[in-house]
């Protein structure tokens, strides 16, 4: 009888106060292991998405959506798109676990996780920062650093638009937090060109974030 009770309460409890599932950290957030081959040129936002699923799927995270973390400009009048707009709204885990944001307010308000140890790859290694060779900590972003595309100028930020493997421009951040007197892991300074040469130059490898966005 005494263990019919305690049976029945443990439905019960059950019941009202159901079991939660642990919060699943599969890997949404990975900085790209190769870059495209052309520099600044990503085929603009819809190729460098492709690109980061191509990756994600070889390592067997294809199932989710995946975004990558660039900010586009006004074109013709048209609004550009924010980076920080086209991620979701996380939480999000490195390839390890490791717990890089709960939302997209502490990604880029509050963030101290993204750090050579903590940005990796989609394999989950390294990526060469300062004080490597080559260094690579140079990220391709085209955004502020409140993951907004909006700047205060009409320089280009974005090589075209993640368009132009020569000419103009983009924004980047440093993954590993060091050098050039700002630290910022998505808007540290602009690149010298848009060509994979001028960014090597510069310190990166035309290598950028990717986020899982559903």
């Amino acid at each position: 009888m005494k263990h019919s009770f305690i049976f029945s309460a443990l439905i019960m409890t059950t019941s009202i106060f159901p079991i939660v599932n642990a919060q699943d950290k599969s890997m949404s957030f990975f900085v790209t292991s190769e870059n495209m081959g052309k520099g600044g040129n990503l085929g603009g936002l819809v190729g460098a998405d492709k690109h980061c699923q191509k990756l994600a799927t070889a390592v067997g995270a294809g199932n989710r959506k995946w975004s990558a973390y660039l900010s586009s400009e006004r074109v013709k009048g048209e609004r550009g798109v924010s980076a920080r707009d086209r991620i979701g709204k996380g939480p999000w885990y490195n390839a390890k676990g490791v717990l890089i944001a709960q939302n997209t307010i502490e990604l880029h308000l509050y963030n101290k996780t993204i750090i050579k140890q903590t940005a990796l790859d989609e394999k989950g290694s390294l990526v060469n920062g300062r004080g490597d060779k080559p260094n690579q900590h140079d990220i391709l972003t085209g955004t502020r650093d409140d993951g907004t595309a909006y700047f205060p100028d009409d320089a280009d930020h974005t090589c075209n638009n993640w368009t132009s493997s020569d000419t103009g421009s983009a924004q980047l951040g440093h993954h590993d937090r060091h050098g050039g007197g700002n630290t910022s892991w998505n808007a540290a300074h602009a690149s010298r060109g848009c060509s994979i040469d001028a960014l090597k130059k510069t310190g990166g490898d035309a290598r950028f974030y990717c986020f899982a966005s559903d």
